[in-house]
């Protein structure tokens, strides 16, 4: 099993909102692959950058992510 990555929740939905069409959000937290075919389709026209902004707004529990709120102590 994986280790999880802590990975900085604040963080990661900002870039999702201003960033998320070139995959950014994705490739902060260790999707590589999924953020190469976000960057090349421009956030899959859209949509999925719109389904991503959600999914961490809402602190969708992905693959091998802990979230942590910094501001949370």
């Amino acid at each position: 099993m994986r280790k999880q990555r802590k990975v900085n929740w604040l963080l990661v939905l900002l870039m999702s909102i201003f960033f998320g069409w070139l995959g950014v959000d994705r490739f902060i937290i260790g999707h590589t692959g999924l953020g190469i075919v976000k960057l090349l389709t421009w956030g899959g026209f859209g949509i999925w950058w719109l389904i991503d902004i959600i999914l961490v707004a809402s602190k969708y529990e992905f693959t091998n992510i802990e979230w942590y709120d910094p501001s949370v102590r």
